[in-house]
């Protein structure tokens, strides 16, 4: 058995997916885009411009995407985040500036929380949400 985070782009956010894993597999390293296969013609679910399945890996974790027009009652939501524990200063830092930046949100200020009953999940964390809607929680556990 394997589980793995799939992401679907709807609403607002439908049509971006493309440009979202080509962003995210430029600033994680050892990231790569796996396949995209996009909606045909008249087919069900989308447009021939839109990603019908994606996977694609982000420091070697895989993940999947789609995007679909139909009217959904839901989105993203920060409820549900990525959890990237970051293993040096300097990768925390460059990670929560370009997934913050452009259009993001932090929800939690990158700094240490260590010991002050916050959020000591480590010596540093941040959570971020990205131009694309995506919550991103980073933790820095050197």
């Amino acid at each position: 058995m394997k589980t793995t985070t799939f992401l679907t782009f709807v609403g607002d956010q439908c049509g971006r997916a493309e440009e979202a894993i080509k962003f995210y597999t430029s600033i994680f390293p050892h990231s790569e885009i796996k396949s995209i296969t996009k909606y045909s013609e008249g087919e069900a679910g989308g447009t021939p411009e839109l990603i019908k399945h994606g996977v694609f890996t982000l420091n070697g974790t895989e993940y999947m995407v789609s995007e679909s027009n139909f009217n959904h009652a839901w989105s993203f939501t920060p409820g549900v985040s990525l959890f990237v524990a970051c293993n040096s200063e300097n990768v925390i830092q460059t990670l929560f500036e370009e997934l913050s930046s452009n259009g993001g949100q932090i929800m939690v200020p990158l700094d240490n929380y260590e010991g002050s009953g916050d959020y000591g999940f480590g010596k540093k964390f941040g959570w971020c949400e990205d131009k694309y809607g995506i919550s991103w929680q980073l933790n820095l556990s050197e």
